[in-house]
């Protein structure tokens, strides 16, 4: 091999690896210069608030090296790249501050996307465009049109997607949703969907307002990219810029990407979504303010299968988390617990989670009560079981199978997010055509599917 060029070794390696029952598709870092072993180097963008746990996450898998960061900012550049070659005890990891630059590395197999959300599809089309698979968080994208953007784009260059909806990677929700889809609580009639209210100061800038120049480390004009320019302040950049529609979403589209997710889970609706929404309340700050998205909200969606779905922020009827509502019963599942109306559910929910949390198996007994085990005579359809959220995007791109968040499922997971803030900044009741995927007779909501771009910056597949 050693006096091939790299396309005959490529080809010879591919055809080796079908022949003995390996992917055919082999990570680029086995021809590159950064990793002597098999390893899939990954390049990581952004470094606010998601980038760093995600990184460090990847960091900690010995089949993964972390070859490149990039940011807008130098300081949180800097930090990135000391992270990664302090991990690595080396000074390999290059600083980009253009993220096109990194996608066009041929030796980079995959990346990491954790930037504010008016980026995320001109920077995962780029991936995408230069053939790296895709970890990118969520919600999907900004707008429905850049969602349907990023879904066509990941189909046309054939790439692996996972999205940060990394609730499905968590033993406690599967649990949920499998007895929901194994109708241990009958069919379902209703979904409750709580998420966040207000504004929460993740930046410590609140107060803040005032207009100055931009730091000389951050690249404000390019911060803003395709976004409406709006002057520097800096309680609305770092961690803070969901709370101005411009940039974010709020709360809403902050959190639809989780509970939501799970809710379509259990609901069996990862690739549907709602045929009516309609608007029931709304606190909105005036438009002008610096965090003006949504405080408080509360909207309900009709599904084809008859089921209603209410999705609510900052109301105490609907409780953070997913709860699906069945004609025998109810299941709730957050980060902080899971229940149900059937007490043989809690006790076996227990069970497994404390025989899997302690690796032994333990009494039945339960609180005093006999416990069945989830077997598979109790769980007869069992769902995708992650092993982790990052180690799952890595076993995906050696195998070329699906994620257990692909971009069909994060783009399904954040319609109803998306449409629910339509029928509320318009306040009127809406109808979704789930096929076509448009708002049937109401233009006005049609043009809120997408949005304009601030030249240069073009929205190309």
């Amino acid at each position: 091999m050693r006096n091939m060029n790299t396309s005959s070794r490529r080809a010879f390696i591919k055809g080796t690896a079908a022949a003995i029952g390996f992917p055919t598709i082999v990570p680029s870092s086995i021809f590159g210069q950064n990793a002597p072993s098999n390893r899939i180097t990954l390049g990581v963008v952004g470094w606010g608030m998601q980038g760093p746990g995600n990184t460090k996450a990847f960091l900690a898998e010995t089949d993964c090296q972390v070859v490149a960061a990039c940011d807008l900012d130098s300081k949180h550049l800097a930090a990135a790249v000391g992270t990664v070659n302090e991990t690595y005890k080396n000074t390999d990891c290059k600083a980009y501050a253009d993220y096109r630059e990194l996608m066009a590395r041929k030796d980079v197999d995959a990346v990491m996307l954790a930037v504010p959300d008016n980026w995320h599809a001109l920077v995962s089309i780029e991936a995408l465009k230069n053939g790296k698979d895709v970890y990118g968080e969520k919600p999907l994208a900004k707008t429905i049109v850049e969602q349907q953007a990023i879904v066509k784009a990941v189909q046309k260059y054939n790439r692996i997607w996972q999205t940060g909806s990394w609730q499905r990677s968590q033993e406690r929700f599967r649990i949920a949703a499998e007895i929901v889809r194994n109708g241990l609580i009958g069919t379902i009639k209703e979904v409750h969907v709580g998420l966040p209210a207000g504004h929460s100061d993740f930046a410590g800038t609140k107060g803040r307002d005032a207009i100055t120049p931009p730091p000389a480390e951050l690249d404000y004009e390019n911060w803003i990219g395709p976004a409406t320019m709006e002057p520097y302040i800096e309680s609305r950049i770092h961690k803070n810029w969901r709370w101005n529609y411009n940039i974010g979403g709020g709360q809403l589209l902050d959190w639809i990407g989780h509970h939501c997710d799970i809710a379509h889970w259990g609901m069996d609706c990862d690739n549907t979504g709602p045929g009516e929404i309609t608007p029931i309340q709304a606190d909105f700050p005036p438009r002008t303010d610096i965090w003006n998205t949504a405080t408080k909200y509360r909207v309900e969606t009709q599904y084809a299968n008859g089921i209603k779905m209410t999705i609510a922020g900052g109301h105490p009827d609907i409780k953070s988390g997913t709860k699906w509502i069945g004609t025998d019963g109810w299941v709730w599942v957050d980060r902080s617990g899971f229940d149900s109306s059937k007490e043989e559910l809690k006790k076996a929910v227990k069970r497994h989670m404390k025989v899997k949390e302690n690796g032994v198996d333990v009494d039945k007994v339960v609180d005093g009560f006999e416990a069945p085990k989830l077997g598979d005579d109790i769980i007869k359809t069992r769902i995708y079981n992650s092993p982790g959220h990052q180690r799952n995007f890595l076993d995906s791109i050696k195998s070329r199978k699906p994620t257990i968040t692909p971009v069909e499922t994060a783009h399904h997971s954040a319609l109803p997010g998306h449409l629910a803030l339509i029928s509320l900044m318009l306040n009127t009741s809406l109808k979704w055509d789930v096929e076509k995927e448009v708002i049937i007779g109401n233009e006005a909501a049609n043009k809120l599917l997408g949005r304009e771009y601030r030249g240069p910056w073009k929205l190309e597949v």
